[in-house]
């Protein structure tokens, strides 16, 4: 055996080390060891690839689009090389080298230059992935960049119509009636929105009560989400898969007049007016509104 082919067998066998290192949350180690195994054998592609894929998970873009380059430079066929050089590209607004990205994987953009903007459709996204988990949905304005449409618990710390980075690869499904919907992790807060979110406790008696006060919120530029009837809770199994029929079920059919209410507040606006207006024509109360004392 040569000693060419020598260092390719110790390169692999560090590569095994350094994804078995990785998978029980050593990243350190494992880049250590994936860097090990590029000094013998400086041509292996999926060392390059996996530290990449390390620095993207932990935001270091700048190293992730270093290592993602490489990879690709070394393995052109690679395609999960490219979207992770394309996702790189895009957190650090390098809008040239992503756009070159998303067209070596088949992608028809519109423009030629700057941030992409465009309509790929709504999809579910996951925020803060490692915790809680919630799922919310959003408008994919780019492959890899989407604005939040629902209105996320306040402890998420995102919000309505923030713009969010979210990976690639979907970690599970949605089905909204004979479609599949993939699910997207979020990497990182994009670019922030001018809501905050409120939330309102209200006494709502009929569905008329409710529809008067969508139509009151849907003349300003506040939103609102029905938090009590509208939020389903998913074990990890059916989050990350498809939800098991146990979660399909709909809500109670029984109406019920207490809601919690989420509320998009634009640019801290006071709000309490609309609620105002809607108890003086419905039957409706507002019992309370965070931050605001209620007479």
């Amino acid at each position: 055996m040569n000693f060419l082919n020598l260092n390719k067998r110790r390169a692999q066998k560090l590569l095994d080390k350094g994804e078995a290192l990785s998978e029980s949350g050593k990243d350190e180690e494992a880049i250590n060891t994936y860097l090990e195994a590029i000094q013998l054998d400086p041509e292996n592609s999926a060392c390059f690839y996996n530290i990449g894929l390390i620095y993207k998970y932990q935001g270091e873009w700048e190293k992730s689009l270093e290592f993602n380059t490489r990879a690709y430079e070394l393995a052109p066929d690679d395609e999960a090389a490219r979207w992770n050089l394309a996702i790189a590209a895009t957190a650090l607004r390098k809008w040239d080298i992503a756009r070159k990205a998303w067209a070596e994987n088949g992608l028809e953009l519109d423009g030629n230059s700057g941030p992409i903007n465009m309509n790929f459709g709504m999809t579910p996204i996951r925020l803060n992935p490692d915790e809680s988990g919630e799922v919310v949905w959003a408008t994919r304005i780019d492959p890899v960049r989407a604005i939040i449409e629902s209105i996320p618990y306040k402890e998420s710390g995102f919000r309505h119509h923030d713009i969010v980075l979210h990976d690639g690869a979907a970690v599970g499904y949605r089905k909204i009636k004979d479609r599949d919907y993939p699910v997207f992790n979020v990497l990182e807060l994009f670019k922030a929105s001018d809501f905050r979110t409120v939330t309102a406790s209200v006494i709502i008696k009929s569905d008329e009560d409710l529809r008067v006060l969508r139509d009151l919120f849907d003349n300003s530029k506040h939103y609102f989400e029905d938090w009590t009837t509208g939020i389903k809770v998913l074990c990890k199994q059916c989050s990350e898969g498809i939800p098991h029929e146990h979660h399909d079920k709909t809500l109670e059919n029984d109406w019920r007049s207490e809601r919690t209410l989420g509320v998009a507040v634009h640019n801290d606006e006071n709000i309490i007016q609309i609620f105002e207006g809607w108890q003086l024509i419905t039957e409706g109360k507002l019992v309370q509104l965070e931050d605001v004392a209620i007479s």
